[in-house]
């Protein structure tokens, strides 16, 4: 038995129970480098935990994920946060669960926009990298370190992603 999930759109109000929407704000933007530069600072903070954890800049490449998914896992990482931001202009998808009982409930889908991007904060359940319709890069900041950061959970019955893409399925 599978459960057909909707999908909503990224707002930062929505997801603030997981983390942080980052999105230029103009609340926080200041001119630099001569009046040349808009920079839009502190959007979000990393969380790492432990005396020898480093936080560390990556790339991810997404394979678009085929629809409907069938999403049975979900992950968190107890010993940091961990942001995505698409660096092309791609809508993607950010897929999280509030904790319940040390497992993940319901999972939320969020349409996120090519010019938002996502701090999961620590131990926030979610599902990996959701790239859809084509392939997309994302900058992904999280921890490095000694220290198992990584857990993940098998649901027993597959959640349902509707393709994203047709607004009727957006709510």
């Amino acid at each position: 038995m599978s459960h057909l999930l909707s999908i909503e759109p990224l707002t930062k109000e929505a997801f603030a129970p997981f983390g942080t929407v980052i999105e230029a704000d103009p609340a926080s933007m200041r001119i630099i480098n001569g009046g040349n530069t808009e920079r839009f600072h502190a959007l979000a903070e990393a969380d790492v935990v432990g005396a020898d954890a480093r936080v560390v800049i990556n790339l991810f490449r997404g394979e678009p994920r085929t629809f409907p998914y069938a999403l049975g896992m979900m992950e968190r990482h107890p010993l940091g946060s961990q942001s995505f931001s698409p660096l092309e202009d791609q809508p993607w998808l950010a897929v999280v669960a509030e904790d319940e009982g040390g497992r993940p409930g319901r999972p939320r889908v969020f349409l996120a926009s090519g010019r938002q991007g996502v701090n999961y904060g620590r131990n926030v359940w979610h599902h990996p990298l959701m790239a859809i319709g084509t392939v997309s890069n994302f900058l992904v900041v999280d921890r490095a370190g000694p220290g198992n950061n990584l857990e993940e959970f098998f649901y027993e019955a597959p959640f349902i992603i509707p393709d994203p893409l047709p607004t009727e399925n957006i709510r």
